[in-house]
């Protein structure tokens, strides 16, 4: 798979859909490899968190085909903070004990595609600045 803009939407698209339906349907799926008790209370925000995984999903797979502009690098710097964010509450409560090695799966994909959407934009203003250059000509 080519490591661009539009590939990197559907696969995340895809990815949080996904989440979307195993926090809505089956939350304990996570919890449990995370070493965390499904209870009525984290069942609630897992539903809720759902609903912003599916908006998600919804935001990527209806922004696959947007070139390059300030909205579609607004959508990857959204994405990016939220991930590391992510990332970096997940290694925090394995190390707090709130949670089993397990998380770092999730971690692990957070950070990853952090890095993808990082590259994928770096990439894309290197190709413009490139082109803008004076005396060449495309």
């Amino acid at each position: 798979m080519k490591l661009n803009f539009r590939n990197l939407a559907i696969l995340t698209s895809f990815i949080f859909f996904a989440l979307a339906l195993i926090w809505m349907f089956a939350p304990n799926l996570l919890l449990s490899n995370w070493g965390v008790e499904l209870s009525s209370s984290v069942e609630l925000v897992g539903r809720r968190g759902a609903a912003l995984y599916a908006g998600i999903s919804v935001m990527f797979f209806s922004a696959r085909n947007a070139e390059a502009s300030p909205a579609r690098s607004a959508l990857v710097a959204g994405f990016v903070a939220a991930c590391l964010t992510l990332a970096a509450l997940g290694f925090f409560d394995l190390m707090a004990g709130h949670a089993s090695h397990g998380i770092l799966a999730a971690v692990f994909i957070e950070v990853t595609l952090a890095l993808a959407f990082l590259y994928v934009g770096r990439a894309r203003r290197n190709a413009v600045t490139f082109n803008k250059k004076p005396g060449i000509k495309r």
